[in-house]
């Protein structure tokens, strides 16, 4: 598809410095810009580039003066991050969308399937399902008995999600997740055996939640693992039973989530973090990658590094004294020495 600056500043509500009438065909980083493509600039850091790149149309905010001449048309918007994001979003929605029913797939009695739904190949959905309007479920999915997806939902390829789960309105599930997974429930017998503690809960996904490629949410011992509306979870992260995640929360990749642990509304998780089990963590709660949670987080909109997590002031703090340690060790030694030859000066 082909856009004129025009066009885009129109429906960007933008403001356009430069040739109204350039068209773009394509989208590209400002550092590898072509004729043709569509960048951005929102980091200043990446300022240098906008003075050499060959893109036809770049985003800017409005408060962008440039130090130099710069050959593409700019469009100056409030925000272009968010400016870019809703055209890449009109892009995706202009795709055409595949719809009906491939032979191989398999529903199962006592499944509804909802309009304009597409149903890939070798996709098996199990008895008493419901799936809403408009859903796109990919080939090779496992839908289990009794789950129920909500409408515009996408559940990508090889998704598996087991039975009894509820899939909220427009949800995104991708490639190799796995949903309603038992949780880790083992009670001890003796010193070398566990009994293994059947997980009869599920799974409850709310609306407008995403979910990354290869994640694992567990269901749960009794009761539900609930993902609250909103909620954004990247690659490869592992959600325990019976956790509850809050509204707005996003976490990034490889992140961990032990059982029965309450995390609050509009968190942000860096990657690679760890939380134990039971334990809350308040609302609007920032942790840096890597941190490690070892009790609960009663502070609301509070900053943690480090493991064991603590304030980002002091782990910062820390780190400098950490750095410091070799030479810090050095004038130790040496002030030990001179106290032994004090010590022998004085017998």
């Amino acid at each position: 598809m082909e856009f004129t600056a025009q066009t885009i500043a129109e429906f960007l509500k933008g403001e356009i410095a430069g040739d109204p009438a350039v068209t773009v065909n394509s989208i590209a980083k400002i550092e590898e810009g072509k004729k043709g493509a569509l960048s951005f600039l929102a980091n200043p850091k990446y300022e240098p580039y906008i003075y050499k790149t060959d893109s036809s149309v770049v985003l800017v905010n409005r408060d962008f003066a440039p130090s130099g001449p710069v050959k593409a048309t700019l469009i100056k918007v409030d925000n272009a991050y968010e400016a870019f994001a809703s055209l890449l979003t009109l892009v995706e929605q202009s795709r055409p969308r595949k719809k009906g029913m491939h032979p191989t797939a398999i529903i199962e009695e006592g499944t509804s399937i909802g309009q304009d739904a597409y149903i890939g190949a070798y996709v098996y959905i199990g008895e008493n399902c419901r799936i809403g309007n408009n859903c796109r479920i990919y080939p090779q999915s496992y839908i289990g008995d009794g789950t129920i997806i909500g409408d515009d939902c996408l559940i990508y390829q090889g998704v598996k999600i087991y039975h009894d789960c509820v899939i909220g309105n427009k949800c995104t599930i991708h490639a190799g997740s796995v949903v309603g997974s038992d949780g880790f429930g083992f009670a001890p017998q003796s010193e070398s055996e566990f009994m293994k503690i059947p997980q009869i809960g599920n799974v409850i996904i709310e609306d407008h939640v995403e979910i990354g490629a290869n994640v694992t949410i567990d269901r749960a011992t009794m009761g539900s693992t609930i993902i609250r509306r909103g909620v954004k979870l990247d690659n490869l992260i592992q959600v325990g039973h019976n956790v509850e995640i809050g509204e707005n929360t996003v976490m990034a990749a490889q992140t961990g989530i032990a059982g029965s642990t309450r995390v609050g509304r509009n968190c942000m998780f860096g990657g690679q973090v760890g939380v134990a089990g039971h334990l809350r963590v308040a609302d609007g709660t920032r942790l840096g990658a890597q941190a490690g949670v070892a009790g609960s987080i009663k502070e609301e909109n509070h900053i943690l590094t480090g493991t064991p997590a603590v304030d980002h002031r002091i782990f910062l703090r820390s780190s400098v004294i950490i750095r410091n340690l070799p030479e810090l060790k050095k004038q130790i030694d040496s002030l030990e020495r001179e106290v032994e030859n004090i010590r022998k000066d004085k017998s």
